[in-house]
């Protein structure tokens, strides 16, 4: 079993990109460089910024999402844009595909 991470955000204005940027781009950093990250992907697919991470445990998920470049990037995030995230259980590590269909189907707004 591996613990998958899906997210996505619209971000409402192009005005928002930078500050989006600025937070994005370490937080993705720190995930592939975090203890138990099997894989941390980023894409955009129709105007959504998404990222996609594989974990071994939903506690490496979670030791990484409380601490540093990611911890700094949540106390702002309200403030960009509205996040669409998801979390699961998985047998494989989903394709692309797999992941944005759970994300539909299960996501919860923060």
């Amino acid at each position: 079993m591996v613990y998958v991470s899906v997210t996505g955000l619209r971000l409402p204005s192009i005005w928002r990109a930078p500050r989006f940027w600025r937070h994005a781009i370490p937080s993705m950093i720190q995930a592939r460089m975090a203890p138990g990250n099997l894989l941390a992907r980023a894409r955009k697919v129709d105007g959504v910024q998404h990222t996609l991470s594989v974990w071994r445990t939903r506690q490496d998920m979670l030791a990484y999402m409380k601490s540093g470049a990611h911890l700094r990037a949540m106390k702002v995030a309200r403030s960009i844009a509205p996040s669409v995230t998801c979390g699961y259980e998985s047998e494989t590590i989903p394709t692309w595909d797999e992941a944005l269909a759970h994300w539909r189907a299960h996501g919860r707004t923060y």
